[in-house]
């Protein structure tokens, strides 16, 4: 556990946190609004594939975020705790699977599907009287509609920025470290490449 709370990654965690809130408050009341979320900052719920500190930097994020909803009571504790479950799953999809693809394709799909699943039930049967059957099923059908927009349509190339990163050796997205070029380095990394 030494290792995992590193100054880099307690960075990236506020980092993270900070843009899903700022990306949540842009849009005012339409990040919040029911059948159609306009909530940007869900395409950030890919980046448990790369950080382990992401998770619970979402989770909050999240929280913090739903401050500013209408069903604030159920919102904040419920939208956290299924953004904080998707995201757990997520991390364990970018654990398991190495295939970059099907790791995107999977690692996507739990934030989408966890959200249509718990995000009605705040808004039809928490905080609506008239709760049916028909209106959470409609409330399901959106969110899985927008959640995919976002995860996929602005998650993917973020994906594939953070991934080539990575590649690139960027030390931002990475938590590998350099080493000190020292006489010693140098001579075994040029007996490595011969």
């Amino acid at each position: 556990m030494k290792n995992f709370f590193t100054t880099k990654r307690l960075c990236r965690a506020g980092i993270i946190t900070a843009l899903y809130v700022a990306l949540t408050y842009a849009f005012g009341a339409i990040a919040y609004q029911g059948v159609l979320q306009i909530r940007p900052a869900e395409a950030l719920t890919i980046l448990p594939l790369f950080f382990p500190e992401a998770v619970p930097a979402l989770w909050i994020g999240c929280m913090l975020a739903n401050l500013g909803s209408p069903f604030i009571m159920f919102d904040v504790p419920l939208g956290g705790l299924a953004t904080l479950a998707a995201s757990l799953l997520t991390y364990g999809t970018g654990r398991l699977i190495k295939n970059q693809i099907l790791k995107v394709a999977v690692g996507g799909f739990f934030p989408v599907i966890v959200n249509a699943f718990f995000i009605p039930v705040i808004i039809v049967f928490l905080c609506d009287g008239e709760a049916t059957s028909i209106a959470y099923w409609t409330y399901f059908g959106s969110l899985c509609a927008t959640q995919a927009l976002w995860v996929y349509g602005l998650g993917v190339p973020l994906y594939i920025a953070i991934y080539n990163l990575r590649k690139k050796g960027v030390s931002a997205f990475s938590d590998a470290e350099k080493k000190p070029k020292t006489e010693e380095n140098i001579q075994s990394e040029q007996q490595e490449n011969s």
